[in-house]
């Protein structure tokens, strides 16, 4: 049976970023491929648009609004 995880190398060590389903001892095999850590600029423009059609945008905005009506503290009393 395989498996694949996400694991961050630091201190000369692989450093699991997932739980793992092993017993203490038990040998495994290894392979690794490497992720880039290149960070891209043009990523706002690939990700333009990507909420589009899922949500209503005018009622996420009355509702952030109405919200904002909302107080949860005491008024101060001068």
């Amino acid at each position: 049976m395989g498996t694949t995880i996400k694991a961050r190398y630091s201190g000369g060590f692989l450093e699991p970023l997932e739980k793992l389903e092993l017993t203490e001892g038990q040998e495994v095999t290894v392979t690794i491929l490497s992720v880039p850590l290149r960070i891209d600029a043009d990523f706002l423009t690939r990700t333009a648009g990507g909420w589009a059609g899922l949500i209503d945008a005018e009622r996420l905005k009355h509702e952030v609004n109405e919200s904002r009506l909302v107080t949860t503290r005491p008024e101060p009393c001068l």
